[in-house]
């Protein structure tokens, strides 16, 4: 399985607070969640876009993690289309935290995705709604000490499948663990990830994110049979003139 991890850095990444919580960077700490489980690579975003991600990274992705904050409006049109028409045609892709902001996850899920946020640091449990369900086992309470809060009204369709909800100190609760179906693809949305404290380095924040990786790779025989037909057509269809 090849996982492509696109983590943005923006200025705030060199402040005290944010290399205190993720010394070795915050990409970094992302992608070795998925280390021994998939071969992974680490695309950088910035106020250029993604320069990193070429259509053949793409091409050869089965999973994608996005996790963005400032630069959203930087991703141009056409990257978004790609990503779109891959996940359609059967890529999984995890969104974190500020990403529910993406260009890319606004396109697949075709609203404006807003929230009610506070920046306060407050302690967040994500109680799962569903212990059937793949993403969950062996984490189906999770306690972060310290996360920025996001609340409802959350604007997102109706998730295909409620995993978590989340709830803060302030008495907000939030739809945070969502899966949503797009043509042969499976979305993971995943609200916990503010930079300035290390939620990613939480054991269990770990094993549920690589549980969703697995849960939402596209499956072996539909995924060969698709590059056998596709291989010499990986394109976004042409608009008509």
């Amino acid at each position: 399985m090849k996982v492509t991890v696109v983590c943005e850095y923006n200025e705030s990444m060199e402040s005290e607070i944010v290399k205190r919580a993720y010394p070795e960077g915050m990409g970094a700490c992302i992608a070795s969640i998925f280390e021994g489980q998939a071969e992974v690579e680490l695309l950088r975003s910035d106020e250029q876009g993604v320069p990193g991600l070429t259509d053949e990274i793409l091409e050869s992705t089965d999973v994608m993690v996005w996790w963005g904050h400032m630069f959203h409006a930087a991703v141009p049109d056409a990257l978004v289309e790609k990503i779109a028409y891959r996940v359609q045609r059967g890529m999984g892709i995890i969104f974190l935290h500020s990403a529910h902001e993406s260009r890319p996850f606004k396109r697949l899920l075709g609203t404006t995705c807003t929230l009610s946020w506070r920046e306060c640091g407050e302690r967040e449990r994500l109680w799962c709604v569903d212990p059937t369900h793949p993403i969950v086992q062996g984490v189906e309470t999770i306690d972060i000490p310290h996360e920025e809060m996001y609340g409802e009204p959350f604007d997102i369709p109706t998730p295909d499948e409620l995993v978590y909800i989340g709830w803060f100190e302030g008495g907000e609760v939030f739809r945070g663990g969502c899966v949503f179906h797009r043509g042969r693809g499976k979305i993971f949305y995943f609200n916990p990830g503010h930079e300035t404290y290390p939620t990613y380095k939480l054991k269990d924040v770990r094993k549920l994110l690589r549980q969703a990786c697995d849960y939402i790779a596209p499956k072996t025989e539909v995924w060969e049979h698709f590059h056998c037909r596709h291989r010499d057509t990986f394109s976004v269809p042409r608009e008509k003139s």
